[in-house]
């Protein structure tokens, strides 16, 4: 089984994803982490983040089994990864990788679930069933705000709201696999959702799609 959830930043998709991993015994991949690991090896390294091939080198050396560094959940990282996600080169590298780890679960899992902004429309287009998870804008960015806060890094709301705005237009208008709903999708608006109903409204339509396959 395969599950791709995409969807807007701070919208709850990573919650869902873990949750939903849990429920079906599938192996999570959270494909933003990717992209913020290679951002940190750039800023560690010293490197331009402008430099596409400086980019793809890095994005082509990243551990998978290594992406647990506090700092990748920084803010100033997640505003750098969304610039290198817009790089053909970067996303064509960590392509491969993805679509590997779909199809082979590791771990004995009976399946893997990945999340991000093009896993059914690029990654897994193949998908058993897919999700796209969005909200409000102003609820995304207090969900935010308050997730810095908790994690003693300093915040503004304001500020949280601009970059979420930035991050939703480029992530929707770049010319690489971008952010867009898949006609074969179901959407789950979370603005009014908590965690639970959320999963519960995704636990039943994977359920519903899962039994449909094994019958046909």
């Amino acid at each position: 089984m395969i599950v791709a959830v995409d969807g807007t930043s701070a919208s709850g998709k990573g919650t869902l994803a873990a949750k939903l991993a849990q429920h079906f015994n599938l192996e999570p991949l959270d494909t933003g982490l990717l992209y913020r690991a290679v951002a940190l090896s750039m800023i560690t390294a010293g490197d331009n983040l402008e430099d596409e091939e400086k980019a793809a080198n890095h994005a082509a050396s990243i551990d998978y089994k290594s992406m647990d560094s506090p700092r990748l959940r920084n803010s100033d990282i997640g505003v750098a990864s969304s610039k290198i996600a817009a790089m053909k080169a970067v996303r064509l590298t960590l392509l491969d990788f993805q679509q590997n780890f779909a199809k082979n679960p590791p771990n004995g899992r009976s399946g893997t679930i990945l999340d991000g902004r093009d896993i059914a429309t690029v990654v897994c287009p193949e998908a058993d069933s897919k999700i796209f998870v969005t909200a409000n804008i102003e609820i995304r960015a207090k969900r935010r705000w308050k997730q810095l806060i908790q994690s003693d890094e300093p915040a503004i709301y304001a500020r949280v709201l601009e970059d979420l705005r930035e991050r939703d237009t480029r992530d929707s208008t770049r010319q690489n696999a971008p952010l867009r709903k898949d006609s074969d999708a179901i959407t789950i608006d979370t603005s009014h959702l908590d965690a639970e109903q959320t999963f519960e409204m995704a636990r039943k339509y994977i359920a519903s799609r899962d039994l449909n396959r094994q019958r046909s």
